[in-house]
């Protein structure tokens, strides 16, 4: 439960770009170095203000102290004595307490921007009164006047002075300075997130291009044919002796193994293409020689013993299967060779009817149904492999479904060319062999039945033959509904 938080953190900045990573840290760190001066700026300030103002309370202090002992005391018949802030020089907000010795006390506040003096109320003087006469200086909140520094002191006659200093200059002062402090740290925030985006943007460029260079190698077909891989990182962004650099060398290294190891494939490839044109070629005249020779040998006018009979017919099927076979490994190495197909007009709608109506004749003991549009279909393409292509999707479904299957082919017409599905309502084919269903020699043994032997080339033809034409084939397949889908272009 605890650990759940982190990963979304993690998510939230996941997927930014590493320029606004490295500006956003660079904010950010800023305004905490921002943050930090202003704080101890403001309290530094606030201190060497309130020791000025302690200052002025002992200078306050020590002037009511002098002033008094100048009185006469008692003072004349007739005559007032004077409040402790009745001679002037003292700043305004100023209040001052005496208690003289004899428990009389005297209290004044010279209210600011006013030269009249007025009493203290019997709370602050109170409050005041609790006041220490130690000289030391300190923070009091006094009712209706707000925070005050005062001080106390005692004097030489046995009088107690005590004198307040209102803090809301030194507290507005200091605001004034953290607002100031507040509004450049902002212009300068703003100014280094301009300045540090450009500078970050020009120092990521070289990885800019390392990472141009991966997506373009990224899209070329890597899996099959020859590649001629030939993109590079610039030399001026493969420096060693910087960091991006030493990604792009280190790139352009892993570029050329990958390139030489599609060469030696693509070289391994056409070898092995090569034997098995060849082979598949050659074999050819040997295997039209045995089904000649088992043909002569089941034509004969002579008797021929029964089980010499059965063995020569075996011999002339698994030919008649071996030749097949070869032919279809002769087909796909010519494709895969790239040799050009016949490029004519094509009416798809009567090849699909012709194939039908061959599957019908091929496997009676299953139902099959055509589904046309009105008008007829057309494509440019090779008739005779596009007839390949629709033999091989009905053959498979007789092989692989037991009889009664139902067996459906469609044809429709969609944007920018034709659709051709053959659908039947097997068993179906797991998830876990649909991805090799179209590899040569992949067999469905296990999915669904089998009623007679297979090569495994079937679909790996069509997959070919399709791709030959610029177009596409795939399988929906679950029990009880499976379909192939084959998209042609129209031209």
């Amino acid at each position: 439960m605890s650990s759940s938080p982190r990963p979304e953190r993690a998510s939230r900045t996941g997927g930014w770009p590493l320029r606004t990573k490295l500006v956003a840290a660079q904010v950010v760190l800023l305004a905490v170095v921002c943050a930090i001066i202003g704080v101890a700026t403001g309290f530094a300030l606030r201190d060497s203000l309130v020791a000025q103002l302690d200052d002025k309370l002992r200078e306050a202090a020590f002037k009511i102290d002098r002033d008094h002992e100048r009185l006469p005391f008692p003072p004349p018949p007739g005559v007032r004595r004077p409040g402790p802030l009745d001679n002037p020089g003292f700043p305004p907000g100023t209040i001052a307490l005496i208690r003289l010795g004899d428990g009389e006390f005297d209290s004044q506040r010279q209210p600011p921007g006013s030269g009249d003096r007025e009493g203290l109320s019997t709370g602050v003087t109170s409050q005041l009164g609790t006041v220490p006469s130690d000289g030391r200086a300190r923070t009091l909140p006094l009712d209706g006047l707000g925070d005050h520094r005062v001080l106390s002191v005692a004097t030489l006659d046995g009088d107690v002075v005590t004198v307040g200093m209102p803090l809301a200059d030194v507290n507005s002062t200091v605001w004034r300075m953290g607002w100031v402090l507040a509004g450049v740290a902002l212009a300068g925030l703003v100014a280094v997130s301009l300045a540090g985006a450009l500078i970050v943007r020009r120092t990521l460029r070289p990885l800019e291009r390392v990472a141009a260079t991966a997506s373009r190698v990224a899209e070329l077909p890597l899996h099959e044919g020859e590649v001629a891989l030939a993109e590079r990182v610039p030399d001026e962004y493969a420096d060693p002796r910087t960091e991006v650099g030493q990604v792009g060398l280190a790139l352009n290294r892993m570029l050329g193994h990958v390139g030489s190891a599609l060469q030696a494939r693509h070289a391994s490839e056409t070898r092995v293409r090569q034997f098995v044109a060849d082979a598949s070629h050659e074999l050819r005249t040997p295997l039209a020689a045995i089904r000649g020779y088992a043909e002569l040998t089941r034509r004969t006018p002579e008797e021929v013993p029964p089980r010499i009979a059965h063995a020569m017919r075996r011999v002339e099927s698994e030919a008649v299967r071996m030749t097949s076979l070869v032919e279809d490994l002769l087909l796909l190495a010519r494709l895969d060779a790239g040799r050009p197909l016949a490029r004519e007009p094509v009416d798809l709608s009567r090849l699909v009817v012709d194939t039908v109506s061959d599957a019908r004749i091929a496997g009676p003991e299953h139902e099959w149904r055509l589904e046309l549009p009105p008008d007829a279909v057309e494509v440019t393409g090779d008739a005779h492999k596009l007839h390949q292509v629709l033999a091989n999707l009905l053959s498979n479904a007789r092989t692989h479904t037991p009889p009664g299957t139902t067996v459906t082919t469609s044809l429709s017409t969609v944007e920018g060319g034709a659709r051709v599905a053959v659908s039947d309502d097997g068993p179906g084919i797991p998830a876990g062999l649909q991805a090799e269903v179209f590899e040569r020699f992949s067999r469905g043994d296990t999915s669904r039945s089998r009623a007679a032997g297979s090569t495994g080339l079937g679909l790996s033809i069509v997959a070919a033959v399709v791709a030959s034409h610029r177009g596409s084939v795939r399988l929906a397949s679950r029990p009880g509904r499976t379909t192939f889908t084959v998209h042609l272009p129209r031209a």
